[in-house]
């Protein structure tokens, strides 16, 4: 059984830093690309990065530069380190992975940016 469980969001204020986890378990880790997504209120979910096996990275153009996706391939774990954020990062964050011919995603976990 195929199983994210994020962790790491909160409140934070704009210009802040926040790191998210993401624990795989059910999958051969190592093999699969990873993403982040986020889905704020009213709006369709959208990519925020993702990150290959092999450690290639891409970023949605709203984050270049602020947040950067990383994975330990041994614990099976991917991270989103999230700096110089805004209120317009408020969200819910969603890992994700496709394995099996299926996509599957995590419970979620909230970031709120505010003063």
């Amino acid at each position: 059984q195929v199983r994210l469980v994020e962790s790491g969001g909160g409140l934070v204020q704009p210009g802040g830093s926040l790191r998210l986890s993401c624990a795989a378990s059910g999958i051969n880790f190592r093999l699969y690309t990873m993403g982040w997504y986020r889905q704020a209120a009213g709006l369709e979910r959208e990519l925020v990065a993702n990150i290959t096996g092999g450690g290639s990275t891409f970023y949605e153009e709203t984050v270049q530069g602020r947040f950067t996706i990383s994975r330990d391939n041994v614990r099976n774990t991917v991270f989103l380190k999230m700096e110089s954020l805004k209120p317009e990062d408020t969200a819910v964050y969603y890992c994700n992975t496709g394995a099996y011919g299926r996509n599957f995603w995590g419970q979620g976990t909230r970031v709120t940016v505010s003063a």
